[in-house]
């Protein structure tokens, strides 16, 4: 039970002095997710919107396929993504292995089905009650998506984040593509898998509880916006 009590004391000086190795760590994850998803909302925002209000063949089949990506699994993400930047691979020759740039293309592929599936749902449902109106303003259907990208932000804002949990808390894509290499590629996860697994309790846990209170941070933000879109509506 000391060596438990002693880790915890430990995590929580590591936190508090601003252990250099510590805040390395977590300012690189943040930057890699945050990266990976500003990437991830600039090609799946429109693309869900155009799945929202385009009519166009096998639309209903890209919708089922988008929503089903929702659920990939990161090890095979990482996998693919290794192999198109392993020398062997067709993007080889830029040398992205074992980079920061690798785990945010990774965390990119993971991200951009999530943000599109929830895009489509936002948009389509906006052009559903507003669908009417704007066409009687004469306003085509792909020239309302501006203004219905507008009037749906602050649910986009919750799939931004809903992006970001799933890019930050990652791990099995990013060690593969990563390598977990020290200073380089070691983000909160893999660090976390890796010091636990020395026995060096006192990072994992500080390491831990940084990535916990990012999580709830990340569903408080979401239930607050949830919370205030009906209030905002009655404005």
């Amino acid at each position: 039970m000391q060596d438990f009590a002693d880790a915890f004391s430990l995590a929580a000086g590591l936190i508090l002095s601003g252990d250099p190795e510590l805040w390395a760590i977590v300012l690189l994850s943040l930057r890699v997710s945050m990266t990976a998803v500003i990437i991830a909302a600039m090609v799946g925002m429109p693309l869900g919107a155009l799945l929202a209000v385009g009519r166009f063949p096998l639309r209903r089949l890209a919708i089922v396929l988008l929503n089903a990506l929702m659920g990939l699994p990161p090890v095979v993400v990482g996998l693919l993504v290794y192999l198109m930047l392993s020398n062997a691979g067709p993007l080889g020759v830029l040398q992205l292995l074992y980079t920061p740039t690798a785990m945010i293309i990774a965390q990119v592929v993971l991200v951009v089905p999530i943000i599109a599936a929830l895009t489509r749902q936002v948009i389509e449902d906006l052009d559903a009650e507003y669908s009417e109106q704007l066409r009687s303003f004469g306003v085509s259907r792909l020239a309302a998506v501006p203004t219905l990208l507008w009037d749906g932000r602050h649910s986009l804002v919750t799939a931004l984040l809903a992006g970001f949990g799933r890019a930050i808390a990652e791990v099995g894509a990013v060690i593969i593509v990563g390598g977990n290499i020290n200073h380089v590629t070691r983000v909160m996860t893999t660090a976390v898998a890796l010091e636990t697994s020395k026995g060096n309790l006192s990072l994992a846990l500080a390491l831990g509880a940084i990535l916990l209170i990012i999580a709830i941070a990340i569903n408080a933000s979401v239930g607050l916006i949830g919370a205030d879109r009906p209030q905002a509506a009655h404005a």
